[in-house]
């Protein structure tokens, strides 16, 4: 049975993991007869968002691992304590978490950098040569965890793709029930809801997603 890390990045769309996306993710491995387990970096969010009218909660901090925890029933660890050679593959669902506390790209674009613990475990499974599947805009880790050049996609945003291409990142338009996989280095990429809007519509492409990257293991 193949057993795949599943990265979260807090609880909800705005601030944290989308929450769908995540779900949809576990449910599919699941279907699928993979076994999984989550984990999450223990810091806090970049800033706390209010989900009901938008707005920053002022003075408000929450922690990327507690909040992490509402998805995942309570069963998540520290990513300090994943180790590669426990799993088959790993898989970073999206929502603006992946893009503020994974990595700072929604805040600081092209000059952005990655959490170090983060990057040191999907560098881990790069370098092992375990497949990965990353949705969403969880994509703009990649050229940190690949290098230049790698293949993937965010779906079909202009200006997103070109501030992912500035950083060596080699874009291709997908639609949101479709994939993008680089066989070379075992990495799949989808839209979700960088172009869904539906729950079905996000899960075509996560579906898709997660068996390509259990037929890589």
């Amino acid at each position: 049975m193949k057993n795949v890390a599943v990265i979260l990045s807090g609880c909800g769309v705005y601030d944290g993991s989308e929450i769908h996306e995540a779900v949809l993710t576990l449910l599919a491995l699941d279907q699928q007869g993979a076994k999984y387990r989550c984990f999450a970096p223990n810091i806090n969010q970049y800033h706390v968002i209010n989900h009901l009218t938008g707005e920053v909660s002022e003075n408000e901090t929450r922690n990327v691992l507690v909040e992490s925890a509402r998805i995942s029933r309570g069963d998540v660890e520290n990513i300090e304590e994943l180790c590669v050679d426990e799993f088959d593959a790993i898989i970073f669902p999206g929502g603006f978490g992946a893009a503020k506390n994974l990595c700072d790209f929604a805040i600081n674009g092209e000059n952005c950098t990655v959490n170090p613990l983060v990057l040191n475990a999907a560098k881990t499974f790069a370098n092992a040569n375990k497949p990965a599947g990353y949705m969403c805009i969880a994509p703009a880790m990649l050229p940190f965890v690949y290098g230049e050049h790698i293949v993937g996609t965010i779906g079909n945003d202009a200006g997103v793709a070109q501030a992912l291409t500035q950083l060596g990142l080699k874009h291709k338009n997908c639609a949101v029930d479709d994939i993008v996989v680089d066989e070379k280095s075992k990495l799949v990429t989808t839209p979700a809801y960088m172009l869904a809007t539906s729950i079905s519509e996000a899960a075509q492409g996560i579906n898709k997603l997660v068996t390509k990257v259990l037929e890589l293991s």
